[in-house]
């Protein structure tokens, strides 16, 4: 049985990688989004059709989005972000806001998401994309879904479009598999470090998809 860790243990691994081990986190969420880009390239037969979508929340996992944008764009993938979240909020501090400012100075797309009417109007939108792409929530949540996240959940699944998730399918508990109100319904799957608990347990594996476990430079003993 391979490794699955908790929401906390999780939180620990992060901690003492940053802390203990001085690697910044900003070098963490480079590597993540970095993997998935990689995983995204390898789904794109025709990478001058490819229009990819990236949905992402005020976190860190938006954060993750953020640097896969990047990758994609760099890749001549054509690219477009949609934040559900303020940009001048994101912007305040941290590692995501780096990597938000880096996207708006190479002109990528960013479209913020408000409310339920911005929702629908996006999800309308969302048709014209090959490949969707979400960095909505991480490991990090508990609660359940609010709006407008939750009707964006909703109409994303309804889509039939292939959707990656950053680490996690968004709404689903890392520690029990449950859906926390809403949950995407993912195509695959790309996690960071080791497995997560919740992929496992509840509605997690039917959730996942295709689960790719890769490596983003947390000291390989820490997750032993």
């Amino acid at each position: 049985m391979e490794k699955s860790l908790t929401r906390e243990e999780i939180r620990e691994l992060d901690r003492k990688a940053i802390e203990e081990y001085k690697i910044p986190g900003i070098i963490l969420m480079e590597n993540a989004g970095r993997n998935v880009a990689e995983e995204i390239l390898r789904m794109i037969d025709n990478p001058q059709q490819a229009k990819v979508a990236i949905l992402c929340g005020k976190g860190n996992n938006g954060g993750d989005g953020f640097v896969i944008a990047r990758h994609l764009h760099n890749h001549r993938i054509s690219v477009d972000v949609f934040l559900v979240a303020k940009t001048s909020d994101v912007l305040k501090d941290g590692d995501a806001a780096t990597n938000l400012q880096i996207l708006l100075n190479m002109k990528i797309p960013v479209k913020e998401i408000l409310d339920i009417p911005g929702v629908n109007n996006i999800l309308k939108e969302l048709n014209g994309y090959n490949i969707l792409v979400d960095a909505l929530f991480g490991t990090g949540l508990s609660g359940d879904v609010r709006e407008p996240f939750k009707t964006l959940i909703h109409g994303v699944n309804n889509l039939n479009k292939p959707i990656v998730s950053v680490d996690i399918p968004s709404g689903i508990d890392c520690n029990s598999g449950k859906i926390l109100g809403a949950a995407i319904k993912a195509t695959k799957t790309v996690t960071f470090a080791a497995a997560k608990k919740g992929f496992f347990l509840g509605a997690g594996p039917s959730y996942t998809g295709n689960v790719t476990v890769t490596d983003i430079s947390i000291p390989r003993e820490l997750i032993l």
